[in-house]
């Protein structure tokens, strides 16, 4: 079980304190893991000042057994989990003004708690789950650690294969098979493996495309432990790189060191972008980086904080974040270099170990 969870719910309970709740519904399923440890794909929890109650159906009675424990008082609903909530609420007196996550909550159920729900007060609330998730306890930073050294060891396995006449999708499948043998409960997010001109596509979905030599292989991908994700990128040439190349990928390289060794709690996410914006602009290639530097990583790839030319709200400590500068040069290529971070009251640690050298896969 990852993380002390009365320390959760009781930081949670400050949280509707503030915001004058008596209860908050929670769909959202990593926050419902977050906050009891259940992994499954249906639940909703209700927390008040004295109670955490999970209502999940007959196929997961066994696991909230194992998962749950004394986290949160568990409820195996006969019909829908929304009829199951009505009844427990009717059991809560004192839940009268109820908050619920306007993000995540579909309108479909948003009319539920109109029409079924109307005997309570319902409030929309925004992140006040993710806000607290952005902190990491130890737990939460030895299984990202544990993600990243599973993505790292098929990365690794994988680049020994790497040779021209794959396919981009060969190649992910192949990696993606190393990240199952590595340990990896599932994909964080379908793996990105772009070559030559289609590196330069940040999201390239990986196609039919054979690797050539002389071709940047830019590889996105990542490992889950504990339900916990890494986020990784590297870029290798196959062969023997050009000048060009190494130039621009050093230009990539020191941006990403740069803000790598200067991010730190109480930061914004903004400052934090520009340190590796305005270096890349600096060097000529501003027009050429057009996202973010980078996202928070857990339970959710992507998740808060943001590190972005416009977040502006300050970075907490605790908080993994990624650092993935880039140059993308339609019909030439591109280039990512992508570390995972931890944020401490020191400092930045980069949890990502695998060279950033410019590898020549021959």
């Amino acid at each position: 079980m990852t993380g002390y969870r009365p320390a959760r719910i009781a930081a949670l309970r400050d949280e509707l304190a503030v915001e004058d709740l008596d209860a908050l519904l929670v769909n959202h399923l990593p926050n419902v893991r977050w906050l009891t440890g259940f992994s499954g794909t249906s639940a909703l929890v209700i927390v008040t000042a004295l109670d955490v109650v999970l209502l999940t159906d007959f196929r997961y009675a066994t696991q909230i057994e194992e998962e749950v424990g004394g986290a949160a008082r568990t409820i195996i609903v006969e019909e829908s989990l929304w009829t199951g909530l009505w009844e427990l609420l009717a059991t809560l007196p004192a839940a009268k003004r109820v908050g619920f996550d306007s993000a995540h909550l579909v309108h479909r159920d948003f009319q539920r708690l109109l029409e079924q729900g109307n005997r309570w007060q319902w409030r929309p609330t925004a992140d006040i789950v993710e806000r607290l998730r952005e902190r990491k306890d130890q737990s939460e930073v030895a299984a990202i650690r544990r993600a990243i050294g599973m993505a790292e060891s098929a990365l690794s396995m994988t680049l020994e294969s790497l040779a021209p006449g794959l396919t981009e999708t060969q190649l992910a499948g192949m990696l993606e098979k190393a990240l199952r043998d590595a340990g990896s409960e599932e994909y964080p997010f379908p793996t990105i493996v772009a070559s030559g001109e289609r590196s330069a596509l940040p999201h390239a979905r990986a196609g039919d495309r054979r690797l050539a030599t002389g071709d940047f292989v830019l590889i996105d991908f990542g490992a889950v432990a504990d339900g916990y994700c890494s986020d990784i990128t590297r870029t290798v040439v196959l062969g023997k790189a050009t000048a060009e190349q190494r130039e621009v990928y050093d230009i990539v390289r020191e941006a990403n060191a740069r803000a790598a060794g200067s991010v730190r709690a109480g930061m914004k996410g903004m400052d934090a972008d520009a340190v590796a914006r305005e270096y890349i602009h600096a060097r000529g290639f501003g027009e050429a980086f057009g996202h973010s530097l980078g996202h928070g990583i857990g339970l959710e790839v992507h998740e808060a904080p943001r590190l972005a030319k416009t977040a502006d709200a300050l970075l907490c400590v605790g908080a993994v974040v990624t650092i993935e500068p880039g140059i993308y040069r339609p019909g030439w290529g591109g280039i990512r270099i992508e570390d995972d971070v931890l944020l401490t009251e020191q400092g930045s640690i980069i949890l990502t170990g695998f060279r950033r050298d410019l590898l020549e896969i021959s």
